[in-house]
């Protein structure tokens, strides 16, 4: 099965990762995972740093000739902000004097405060540092490894935003195919599928940022291709929707996650909820909604997989909130580290990513194996219907 962990620091010398558990025989290189790297550093709103960083993964171990060898993966990304943060991040202790200024006044929203609660520090920069989403640079990462993988058998997972602030975009994305989703959404600002909703998307991140303000939004991460029988209902810990929502929730700034039309089922009678089933051509049945999002009781059923997630506005704001400093207890304005205004089109990427992680180890269960050659002939081999 998959385990992955990541290691590194926002301003560190370099972001680290491990993939153990992928099968030997996967054609993989540095250039497929820049890629998903290249994607994520893109998207109005995004601040100073996207001019810096210039994200790119060293394979470290697990890979021989191009194709891995069954070992655990490793990949290196460099931090190229390293150098100007070389002494205030330094690893050995320069000793009282040379110590840079603690950092006393948390962010609203952040985790600041609550880990250095957790963790009994009197300096936020050791909160900050590993709570940043450049984090999620390595998950990409990793996650396009995991691409490939699933590129080998016929699925593809796609992104598109679907608000930012007020501004919406129609989601008519059951419509069309993925590699349309991708290319319409890849070539947007803001990683919208309408042209005129982008527009309004992008005015309002301009009015955010000369508020000093910041916004967040709404995305849609699709997975098509998914095969009947993914997940499980005989533990809570197997549901698929679940182990989907813990890792999309696992994104910074992250506060809510629906399958399907989620929230909106709330408000609606049951038949308006459910996907009927009609005869299929072939065994199977068919349907004309995909309103649960292709997960039923915990189980893929053979629809596209539709997760939609909701970021908050981030927690750095150029004009701080109020807060209290910590080392006096007297009133004070939040630190600002250099941030985004809007990183709700980077956070599809990531989407992107968490659910193809949150995949690999589903569709293991039931066709896994230690080599390609064996998962393709069990996955070759499947027959989705018991009456088949």
């Amino acid at each position: 099965m998959i385990r992955y962990l990541t290691a590194g620091e926002s301003h560190g010398e370099c972001l680290v990762g491990i993939l153990e558990g992928l099968p030997a025989g996967l054609a993989i290189s540095e250039d497929d995972i820049a890629l998903d790297l290249k994607r994520r550093q893109h998207g109005y709103g995004r601040g100073e740093r996207m001019t810096i960083e210039s994200d790119r993964a060293r394979i470290l171990a697990g890979v021989r000739y191009g194709l891995t060898i069954g070992s655990p993966i490793a990949l290196l990304i460099e931090n190229k902000d390293w150098p100007n943060w070389r002494e205030r991040m330094r690893v050995d202790d320069p000793g009282a004097d040379m110590r840079a200024t603690p950092l006393t006044t948390p962010r609203p929203g952040h985790a600041d405060y609550a880990g250095a609660v957790k963790y009994r520090h009197r300096d936020l920069r050791n909160v900050i540092e590993r709570s940043s989403a450049r984090e999620t640079a390595m998950r990409v990462a990793l996650a396009a490894v995991c691409r490939k993988f699933f590129c080998e058998f016929g699925i593809a997972v796609v992104s598109h935003v679907t608000q930012i602030g007020a501004a919406k975009a129609p989601v008519r994305s059951a419509e069309l195919a993925p590699e349309t989703i991708r290319d319409l959404s890849d070539a947007s600002p803001v990683r919208a599928l309408d042209p005129n909703a982008a527009r309004e998307m992008m005015g309002a991140i301009d009015e955010a940022k000369t508020r000093g303000d910041t916004l967040g939004g709404a995305f849609e991460v699709i997975a098509s291709g998914v095969p009947a029988g993914l997940g499980s209902y005989v533990q809570p810990d197997r549901r698929l929707d679940a182990v989907i929502a813990q890792a999309m929730l696992s994104i910074p700034a992250v506060k809510a996650v629906g399958v399907g039309i989620g929230w909106d089922a709330a408000g609606l009678f049951g038949s308006g909820v459910h996907d009927e089933m009609f005869p299929a051509e072939s065994d199977g049945v068919r349907r004309v909604t995909n309103r649960a999002g292709g997960i039923e009781g915990g189980v893929s059923q053979g629809e596209r997989i539709v997760i939609r997630a909701v970021m908050k506005p981030l927690a750095t704001l150029s004009r701080p909130l109020k807060t209290v400093d910590l080392a006096t207890g007297s009133a004070a304005e939040a630190l600002r580290e250099r941030s985004d205004t809007c990183a709700v089109p980077a956070a599809a990427v990531v989407g992107e990513a968490m659910l193809l992680l949150a995949l690999m180890n589903p569709f293991l269960e039931r066709f896994g194996g230690d080599s390609m050659s064996e998962i393709r002939s069990r996955f070759d081999r499947r027959v989705e219907s018991p009456w088949a």
